[in-house]
């Protein structure tokens, strides 16, 4: 046979493939009204199981052996995505435990942060609320999440990413530990100034003082000098350190915001290497809310350990046109090499497209968790 024969003979076969897969979808979608009726779940993994090795029992090599195992997964996906989206269409999808809201209440509210004053969280907590809002500070993340979750607080401002030094992991892991939710955002540009005791002359510094990650995002110019590098927890302790100490041979690295707060003197601007530090910041309360307008959801969830179990997660997202803007893995607790995954994807929890693929998702992944829809 020549190359066009064999080719019209595959385009043959492919279309009583289509044929098939058509009505293999129809039946699909007549096993949907049935579990639809009988509150049926739409997963049932022994059963898939079971086929998976039947119809790989019907080849004649391991090659394509393997390869209608793989076929036969996507088949029974995309069977399971029509009966998905046939329960969001007739409501048996159940709601989803979140409010939408049309605005925040922010007016009154009381807002916490980490570090002291000074600090890059409180310059995002006031381009978010106003200057004039009601806050106080905490020493550590967990202590601004136990205040949300106790209520002593209504809001959090917790930085969860910057864009030169990556994801703040314990804010990962805090969003997973507690019940509390993202409701907003906000990014602010990051500009390192060098803060010393007024009066004082680069000449003078010796030690400097600041968060590691400041440390890291400075570390060309860092590298000129022949100061003492000192990590500390936040930028404005730092800050609030050399002014208390009012010793001409310290300086910190922090935002101006800072120098106006502890009267010290600006030695050197702009001394981070990128011209486009920003750090994305996150609103958190402990209310199911989310605004009506809200455009990113974030969730996280478990995977079985398995080959392909991340793909077929994934896919739910494909099937439902969702685009998804970000994937974050920490490692599971006590368990070796296991995974929890982090994601942010476009749109909001009243769209069906979402429902259905969250839907997908809480039937498949291990410990699906919605973050937040802001």
């Amino acid at each position: 046979m020549d190359l066009l024969e064999l080719r019209e003979r595959i385009d043959t076969i492919d279309a009583q493939i289509v044929e098939l897969y058509e009505q293999r979808m129809e039946i699909s979608r007549q096993v949907a009204e049935y579990k639809i009726s009988t509150g049926k779940r739409v997963l049932d993994r022994q059963r898939e199981q079971e086929k998976l090795s039947r119809v790989r029992a019907l080849t004649h090599n391991e090659f394509n052996s393997c390869g209608i195992r793989e076929l036969f997964e996507q088949i029974m996906s995309m069977s399971r995505k029509l009966q998905y989206q046939l329960l969001t269409e007739k409501g048996s999808i159940g709601k989803l435990p979140f409010i939408g809201v049309e605005q925040l209440e922010t007016e009154k509210a009381r807002v916490v942060f980490q570090g002291a004053d000074g600090a890059y969280s409180q310059v995002a907590m006031m381009r978010y609320f106003g200057n004039m809002v009601n806050s106080f500070h905490v020493e550590t993340f967990r202590d601004a999440m136990n205040a949300i979750d106790e209520g002593s607080a209504d809001f959090a401002v917790l930085p969860i990413e910057n864009s030169t030094a990556g994801i703040v992991n314990e804010i990962y892991d805090l969003l997973q530990e507690y019940e509390n939710y993202i409701v907003g955002e906000q990014i602010i540009e990051i500009e390192h100034c060098l803060l010393g005791v007024p009066g004082g002359t680069l000449e003078e510094v010796r030690t400097v003082y600041s968060h590691p990650q400041s440390l890291m995002q400075s570390a060309k110019y860092l590298e000129q000098q022949e100061w003492k590098q000192i990590s500390m927890q936040n930028n404005a302790f730092a800050a609030r350190k050399v002014a208390e100490e009012a010793d001409r041979s310290q300086a910190a690295i922090a935002g101006e915001h800072a120098a106006d707060i502890y009267g010290l003197q600006v030695l050197e601007r702009k001394i981070n290497q990128s011209g486009t530090n920003s750090t994305r910041f996150i609103i958190v309360t402990n209310q199911k809310i989310f605004r009506k307008d809200a455009k990113k959801v974030s969730i996280c969830f478990e995977v079985p350990h398995e080959s392909g179990s991340l793909y077929h997660m994934l896919s739910h997202f494909i099937y439902n046109h969702l685009n998804m803007t970000k994937i974050e893995s920490r490692p599971i607790e006590d368990r070796n090499w296991e995974y929890r995954f982090f994601i942010d994807f476009e749109g909001n929890l009243a769209d069906s497209a979402v429902k259905n693929a969250l839907r997908g998702l809480r039937e498949e992944a291990r410990n699906m968790k919605i973050l937040g829809n802001y």
